[in-house]
């Protein structure tokens, strides 16, 4: 699935839990891993070093991607580096997209400072522009980084960026012979104080159809075991209650979803589980 994967890096300093996350899925598929550093334009760098005038920042990041190679050399992965200059977010989008990259992996909070500019507002930026597949992945004491990846989560609107999203997720899914359980939540705030009201019913109704069309697809996909999972409540919660609940590994989601009345899922709520999940998320942009 994966043959050229991008990974924007910055303060390697304690980032070698995610290199290995994605050394893992590098050897798994046999892909080359490309090391990027973006030298932030919108700061002022430009220094003078020894009578010399150099980009601070540059030569930082030449020092960073370095400091990461050693870490992929150890993995036995197949890597290349860059170091460009730009505005982090849409220059990460745009490379991942000059270079035919299909996949973007980012960390989204760092330890000690790590990751200054892809502390959430860059990665969360990158997952909202990118048309590349983003595994994001919060690197905090508690989070769990486990590949291969045996419990795969799919949430689904019914939306046909919701099913998009899980044509990859139930493509990984078989890769990996894995367990894909599919969530549809429906949002009791967004349908007033009687939720048993026809309107609804209305809603479960449409997502427990929303559920079955990927239970079914999964079939096709040579995918054999299926857990099937109907929630009422905040989406982002029924998403985070879904994973502590199943021991899930990936959450693989659609960044944009229904709008309107009849809306359960929205590109906010990929945001805020791009946010808070324990565990590494996959998001598929696009639009309906």
């Amino acid at each position: 699935m994966y043959e050229n994967i991008l990974v924007p890096v910055d303060d390697s300093e304690d980032s070698s839990e995610i290199l290995h996350h994605v050394g893992e899925l590098a050897n798994w598929e046999n892909a080359t891993i490309r090391l990027l550093f973006v030298a932030d334009t919108t700061r002022d760098s430009v220094t003078v070093v020894e009578n010399r005038v150099v980009d601070a920042l540059v030569e930082e990041g030449e020092d960073i991607v370095e400091e990461a190679s050693k870490t992929l050399c150890t993995l036995g992965v197949e890597y290349e580096t860059d170091v460009v200059q730009g505005n982090p977010a849409p220059t990460i989008v745009e490379y991942a997209d000059q270079y035919e990259h299909d996949l973007i992996v980012m960390s989204t909070h760092g330890r000690k400072g790590v990751s200054r500019y892809l502390q959430g507002s860059v990665s969360e930026k990158v997952v909202r522009l990118s048309t590349v597949p983003v595994l994001t992945a919060r690197m905090q004491p508690d989070e769990q980084l486990t590949f291969p990846y045996e419990n795969v989560l799919i949430p689904t609107d019914g939306s046909a960026v919701a099913t998009r999203a899980a044509q990859h997720g139930l493509a990984l899914a078989e890769s990996l012979e894995a367990t894909v359980h599919v969530l549809s939540v429906v949002d009791d705030a967004s349908l007033g104080l009687d939720i048993r009201s026809v309107s609804g019913k209305d809603h479960e109704q449409a997502a427990t159809e929303a559920v079955k069309e990927i239970i079914t697809d999964a079939e096709t996909h040579g995918v054999t075991e299926t857990v099937q999972h109907i929630e009422h409540g905040d989406p982002t919660e029924g998403i985070r209650d879904c994973i502590d609940a199943n021991d899930i590994h990936v959450v693989v989601m659609g960044t944009t979803g229904r709008r309107g009345t009849d809306r359960i899922l929205l590109g906010s709520v990929a945001e805020k589980t791009v946010r808070s999940a324990p565990v590494p998320v996959l998001t598929i942009g696009g639009t309906e």
